[in-house]
């Protein structure tokens, strides 16, 4: 059986303890992007396997580009909600500081204001040459001409996406900034996708930091929050950041 130390509470947080928010694709929906693991979601329409696997994309490349391609474009079509700029708002006035780290691959929590800020699974408006590593801004389509301007490869560009099978990026400081927070804060997540479903049972073992999960409903990993307060993200997170401010 799972063991934690005596659950924190909300009222243990001082304004000098950092905060640590972990966002999924329940704050981008609001937005209208599409999900992963909704009944209607992507997975539910296209194969993991051919779309976001490594050996999918050495398989058919040009499948693989043409639906990151897609999702990219949508970006200018849809703007941070509430619960982004709520986020951002937090960051801006916390004196502990707060790091958002995102599962999500869009640009809404930087068009919101949030400035730390983790991309564990990488960004749709990057690209990365699989020649050189080069890692470079790219908000235009991806295909097989695309040269690298770092090497000058041709066709040896991905998207700066995290596949199954990879390691998230910036783990080490992800890790870092949890041991040390006062306050985890899950939001619009589905509590089944590792390592950052696994974030709360770290934390938890530890007793040092309240946990509080934010969501549409109670996620899969739910019974490991100390808290947690249900409904839309547009309308909990405004709130819970509220609160947080209050205590100022």
């Amino acid at each position: 059986m799972t063991s934690f130390l005596p659950d924190t509470s909300l009222d243990d947080l001082t304004p000098d303890l950092p905060i640590v928010v972990l966002t999924g694709a329940g704050i981008s929906k609001e937005s209208g992007l599409d999900t992963f693991r909704d009944p209607d979601g992507v997975w539910r329409r296209h194969s993991l396997e051919d779309l976001a696997t490594p050996e999918g994309f050495a398989r058919n490349p040009a499948l693989v580009q043409d639906f990151y391609n897609r999702r990219r474009a949508q970006l200018p079509a849809v703007h941070p909600n509430p619960a982004h700029q709520a986020l951002a708002r937090l960051e801006a006035a916390w004196p502990g500081g707060v790091l958002v780290v995102t599962q999500n691959v869009d640009d809404l929590h930087e068009r919101a204001g949030s400035r730390k800020l983790i991309h564990m699974h990488g960004e749709l408006t990057k690209a990365r040459c699989l020649s050189c590593e080069t890692v470079v801004g790219h908000a235009d389509a991806l295909h097989d001409a695309t040269v690298c301007g770092a090497c000058d490869s041709r066709g040896r560009m991905r998207p700066h996406i995290v596949w199954f099978g990879e390691m998230p990026f910036e783990m080490e400081r992800i890790w870092g900034a949890l041991a040390e927070c006062g306050l985890f804060v899950s939001v619009g997540t589905s509590g089944t996708v590792y390592p950052a479903a696994g974030f709360v049972a770290d934390i938890r073992h530890r007793g040092m930091a309240h946990t509080v999960e934010l969501n549409l409903e109670p996620s899969d990993g739910a019974s490991l929050f100390a808290e947690g307060r249900y409904g839309p993200a547009s309308l909990v997170v405004p709130a819970f950041v509220d609160e947080l401010l209050g205590r100022l």
